[in-house]
This record gives structure tokens, C-alpha cells and sequence, in this order.
């Protein structure tokens, strides 16, 4: 997976799925820590009308182009359904936040032939392009 922490860092458009306005959480430290990087970054919560001036949008097939990269930040059962709706659009990167991944995500991305990065974190491995 070392080899997909690169590859994922090396696009250009990301998507964050389980953005958060709330400073504390994850969902808001990985989408402005991506932002500061200079990373084209798409915010994605169906609660969420906007965050920080930038629309949200409320799934992944409501952005206005395809990310290079997605960025999980939800509980595993939801990170299941992400996985599949990266799949139906042809969203090849996935990137689960330690807490997001669990092993039927993991299979079912593998099966799906996705490159996957697991149990590491954005805000560790993002450095400023």
C-alpha cells in the first residue's frame, strides 16, 4: 500500500467524503490540511450546503468532475457504500482514514480493483506541493 500513498498524493483533485465544519474533527482537519497542500479538494456531506465559502455536495456522483482521489472520513458501514459508488463511477484511488476502514470495505475494494490506502493519515502524509 506505500506504493498507493504515493500515487494518491501525487493527483491533483481529491474529494473528502465525511467533510466536517465542526474545527475538531477529522472531516474538517483532512479537507483544510489537503487545501493548504494546494490540492484541488471537493467537500462531500449530505448535511452540509458549504464549508468555508466552497459548496458541499452530497455524494460523490453530484460533483462537477471526477476526483482523483477519495478521502473517506465515516464510519466503516458507510465507508462500505463508498466504496461502491467510487467503483460505479470508475473513482480508482480511495484513501480510508484510520476509523473509516474495516475488512469487508478493504475486500471489497481489492475485489473491485480500486488502490486502496488504509491505517494511514492524510494529515501525517500531505506535505505543500
Amino acid at each position: 500500500m506505500q506504493s498507493n500513498i504515493q500515487e494518491c498524493l501525487n493527483q491533483e483533485i481529491w474529494a473528502v467524503v465525511g467533510v466536517s465544519t465542526n474545527p475538531a474533527k477529522f472531516g474538517h482537519k483532512v479537507y483544510k490540511k489537503l487545501k493548504r497542500c494546494g490540492y484541488t479538494v471537493y467537500p462531500v456531506n449530505p448535511k452540509l450546503s458549504e464549508i468555508d465559502g466552497d459548496p458541499c455536495y452530497p455524494s460523490l456522483s453530484a460533483l462537477p468532475i471526477l476526483p482523483d482521489v477519495v478521502s473517506i472520513i465515516v464510519p466503516p458501514s458507510v465507508t462500505e457504500q463508498i466504496i461502491e459508488e467510487c467503483a460505479q463511477l470508475g473513482i480508482k484511488r480511495v484513501w480510508m482514514q484510520p476509523g473509516a476502514e474495516c475488512q469487508e470495505a478493504l475486500r471489497k475494494g481489492r475485489e473491485k480493483g480500486l488502490k486502496l490506502v488504509a491505517n494511514e493519515c492524510v494529515l501525517v502524509q500531505a506535505q505543500p506541493r
